[in-house]
């Protein structure tokens, strides 16, 4: 679908958030669900996008920075690949396409944070050199240009995929074949697993997998609905707050491990 004027204004505007997001991480804007959400609202295109951004959401799950390690960038990815699935004009049949050019955004997006980074550190020199002069508005004013070059850092590549057209790239998402497609789609599907694992092995304790094992088999009874799914999380949550409160007053003289259902059984 073609874009106006507003719109493309929209896009880039929500894209500069998400890349200042990125490094403020206050309002979540540069998280899948949030950023493909934005994007399908200011295009008329939300229940796709809502859709992608839900799937990234899985994979993103599992990225994380660790140490000196820098994770993919949700951001690019989320907000290029809303891009391209509006701009295919294929709907919710064009996800899985999106979603298999997400990935690859995401690790050039890596490059794009490093470079951003490494120049920043050109800013705090600056910075220095403002707090000895005693000149806070100097600081204040490099600090928003390092936010802002965040947010170009997203922009910028927006813009680019809207300059390009809607024509170029529904042409080559409909000169993919089906075995390129499917493949992808299947892939795609793989990488989500993957995040879920991850984040289960960083929560893996023996207190939670009661709870995962009741939320998984929920999860596949087709009769509950989505609020009915959400009513039972809430009460699950509840439940768990409940035998956390109950397992750290024992009075067994058995200390809090900090595993609610441990506890309990201890101290019984």
């Amino acid at each position: 679908m073609d874009l106006n004027i507003i719109q493309i204004i929209l896009v880039v505007i929500v894209a500069f958030l998400a890349g200042m997001e990125g490094i403020l991480d206050e309002f979540h804007f540069h998280q899948p669900v949030i950023a493909c959400t934005l994007i399908g609202l200011v295009t008329g295109n939300l229940v796709p996008c809502l859709i992608l951004g839900g799937t990234l959401q899985m994979i993103a799950l599992g990225w994380a920075n660790i140490g000196a390690a820098v994770a993919p960038d949700a951001a690019l990815a989320s907000i290029a690949s809303a891009i391209i699935l509006v701009l295919g004009g294929q709907g919710s049949a064009g996800v899985s396409s999106a979603i298999a050019i997400a990935v690859p955004l995401a690790v050039a997006g890596l490059l794009l944070t490093i470079i951003c980074r490494t120049i920043a550190t050109a800013f705090v020199h600056f910075m220095d050199a403002a707090a000895k002069e005693g000149n806070f508005r100097k600081v204040e004013l490099w600090h928003i240009i390092a936010i802002c070059m965040q947010g170009v850092r997203i922009a910028l590549p927006a813009a680019l995929i809207l300059a390009i057209g809607a024509g170029p790239v529904r042409g080559l998402l409909v000169s993919m074949p089906t075995w390129l497609t499917e493949g992808l789609a299947i892939g795609g599907g793989m990488v989500v697993a993957v995040g879920y694992a991850m984040v289960i092995n960083m929560m893996a304790t023996k207190e939670v997998w009661p709870f995962f094992a009741i939320g998984f088999v929920l999860a596949t009874v087709s009769q509950i609905t989505l609020i009915g799914l959400g009513a039972i999380g809430v009460a699950l949550a509840l439940i768990y707050i409940a035998l956390s409160k109950r397992g750290g007053s024992g009075n067994g003289g058995n200390s809090n491990t900090g595993d609610p259902l441990g506890d309990i059984i201890d101290n019984y």
